[in-house]
């Protein structure tokens, strides 16, 4: 029950359906609106759907005035800001003295620096040069010597210097930059992994600059495809040192502005210790075990591949996690068949005994450190990416993923 009242509260906080139309503008509302039809008269006519779109549109913006509220979490208050709390005019002043330096241009860096750009903030670019990354930069619009530069010069100039490289590459890169970290800058991360765990990566940022953060919950690629489509992803945000007074204010408008919709406080630990666990564990290395442990038992009690991965991977991903993801694990549940409903009600408790003391030790390994000295060591590697790719080859090549290339082929938006 607490677990079902807490997801019912965060749901609450998501952009509604009519709140994504909230980024309409002012032209485009007024292009609706002298759209007319004509009758056969050639009156002007505006037809039903007409009125009906206008009125949308007119909650839309009426739903824009919401501010911070305050949520039950199963018993628990807790604050949400949203995108609307910081509207472009608002970003523009809180922001309108400021340099923003984004230093590396992976996923997060690409995604951010742009919705920041397309927010109209002062942005620039701080990566290798000539490197991948920087080729990338300048097909994304980056001008060398006027939006893009190396990383020392962006941090230079950079009066939010947003470090956005791999958390092994931001040790790595950290001597480079701290001298540049001076009296009076901003320190932007979107992961607190390197100042929580200093004493792996030597990153103590200066006693006299603001550290702040905002982490958004996906990858770099679904930053900018729900920023683009007029939503945003939820975040959470964190303030490390508050040495303007100002740190708080400037973190959720930092949030905002890289394409957050709805961001959450918490504190640097909290963000890395929740985030390490969630990345082992449900959200990705859980649910390979678990996908591919099910699908070797139908294999070899006989069931075809095509048959094992449809009835472990393709009816989760397809059916039944949109389900949950919608409304709910009862609501996926009361969708079912009769009998798969007390199937899963039956085995549920099985899984959690067996399932949870793994996750025990896993926060355990989060929280002393070992998973973050790993991290460092192994994506340290001269040879990463190539040790990576072979990992990664490894489960491309698996019988199951091998078989999912075939079914996923058999979807209808697939179909040629």
């Amino acid at each position: 029950m607490l677990f079902r009242t807490v997801v019912t509260a965060a749901r609450a906080a998501r952009p509604a359906a009519v709140r994504a139309v909230s980024t309409v503008s002012s032209a485009a509302f007024r292009g609706v609106v002298a759209a007319p039809r004509h009758s056969v008269r050639g009156a002007p006519l505006i037809s039903t759907m007409h009125v009906d779109l206008m009125l949308i549109l007119l909650q839309a913006r009426l739903v824009q005035v919401r501010g911070v509220k305050t949520l039950d979490f199963a018993g628990t208050s807790e604050t949400v800001w949203e995108r609307s709390d910081f509207p472009r005019e608002k970003l523009a002043q809180l922001f309108k003295n400021d340099t923003m330096a984004v230093l590396g241009y992976g996923t997060q860096g690409m995604a951010q620096s742009l919705n920041m750009r397309d927010n109209g903030l002062n942005v620039i670019v701080g990566v290798r040069e000539n490197g991948a990354s920087w080729k990338q930069a300048i097909a994304d619009g980056w001008v060398p010597g006027k939006t893009l530069f190396s990383m020392e010069a962006a941090a230079e100039k950079g009066t939010v210097i947003s470090f956005l490289l791999s958390d092994a590459g931001q040790k790595d890169a950290w001597p480079l930059i701290a001298p540049y970290v001076t009296k009076g800058k901003t320190l932007f991360f979107s992961h607190g992994f390197g100042v929580v765990f200093h004493h792996q990566t030597g990153i103590v940022p200066p006693k006299d600059v603001d550290v702040i953060l905002a982490a958004p919950k996906g990858s770099g690629y679904t930053v900018r495809s729900l920023f683009l489509e007029g939503r945003g992803i939820n975040s959470s945000v964190a303030i490390y040192q508050d040495v303007s007074g100002k740190a708080r204010e400037r973190a959720f408008g930092m949030g905002v502005a890289i394409g957050s919709g709805y961001l959450y406080e918490t504190t640097f630990e909290k963000e890395v210790y929740s985030d390490l666990t969630g990345e082992r564990g449900v959200l990705m290395g859980a649910i390979q075990g678990f996908f591919q442990a099910q699908y070797e038992v139908l294999r070899a009690a006989g069931h075809s591949p095509s048959e094992a991965f449809n009835e472990t991977v393709e009816e989760a991903t397809q059916s039944l996690y949109p389900l949950i993801g919608a409304k709910g694990m009862d609501w996926m549940y009361a969708n079912c068949s009769t009998t798969a409903r007390r199937g899963a009600l039956d085995w549920a408790p099985e899984f959690y005994k067996c399932s949870k003391p793994v996750f025990q030790r896993l926060y355990e390994s989060v929280a002393n450190g070992t998973e973050s000295q790993r991290s460092i060591t192994e994506n340290g590697r001269a040879d990463y990416r190539e040790r990576f790719e072979a990992e990664l080859k490894e489960i491309r090549e698996s019988e199951m993923w091998r078989a999912g290339v075939t079914v996923r082929s058999l979807r209808p938006e697939n179909q040629k």
